[in-house]
């Protein structure tokens, strides 16, 4: 099936949203896609009718079994890219996502298959976002923030899930970035900032709305 290149962005956004745990609401989806609540109720009745998605008003979207196969592939195509951008063109990691956003749509199974083998088939994109497998298998995301993780346990940084170049600077300036060791110290109470431990003994003392999009796995 040839579909626009809209159409595929709005299935990769609600399988986004609903993977992250929020509905896929109208607003929600607008924000996503930085779109009229308007454009975004008038693409799903047309998804709909598509049988891509199952949409029911003031209750949001809900991904069909074609539409949600769709989306996984262009989420690989997009994962794919970004760490091909960064391992192998040498892009920074809060470089990537907008250069495979406009990639993402015009590369042949050929040159993601290619991709795949050069990068030795990999899981895991930069940010720690799950790369989906050729037959729609997603390997395990990170799903626990640091806000949310128990004190004195030892994690491991999964993902983080903002794109915010501005954000990426800094959490990789400071040190937190996919793969390093963790462990919280404390946490100050009314969505206060949280105070870590990185490997090599190097404390940090993060604000909630920034630690609140970083994700660990436990290792302890």
């Amino acid at each position: 099936m040839g579909l626009s290149q809209s159409v595929e962005d709005y299935l990769k956004a609600i399988y986004i949203l609903q993977t992250e745990g929020e509905t896929a609401t109208t607003t929600n989806i607008a924000n996503a896609l930085d779109v009229s609540s308007a454009s975004v109720t008038n693409m799903l009745k047309k998804l709909a009718k598509m049988n891509l998605l199952k949409y029911q008003s003031y209750k949001g979207a809900t991904l069909t079994n074609a539409g949600k196969k769709i989306a996984l592939e262009v989420l690989r195509h997009h994962r794919l890219l970004e760490l091909y951008l960064k391992d192998v063109m040498g892009y920074s990691w809060d470089e990537v996502h907008d250069e495979a956003e406009n990639l993402e749509h015009h590369i042949s199974e050929q040159f993601e298959d290619r991709i795949a083998e050069l990068l030795n088939h990999p899981t895991h994109d930069p940010h720690g976002d799950p790369i989906p497998t050729k037959d729609g298998v997603v390997p395990e995301m990170a799903k626990l923030s640091i806000t949310k993780a128990e004190k004195n346990i030892r994690y491991v940084v999964g993902r983080v899930k903002d794109q915010d170049p501005e954000k990426l600077r800094y959490l990789e300036q400071i040190g937190i970035i996919p793969g390093v060791k963790v462990e919280i110290l404390d946490k100050a109470p009314f969505n206060g900032p949280v105070k870590i431990m990185l490997e090599g003994e190097s404390e940090q003392v993060v604000g909630y709305s920034v630690a609140s999009d970083v994700y660990l796995l436990d290792v302890s």
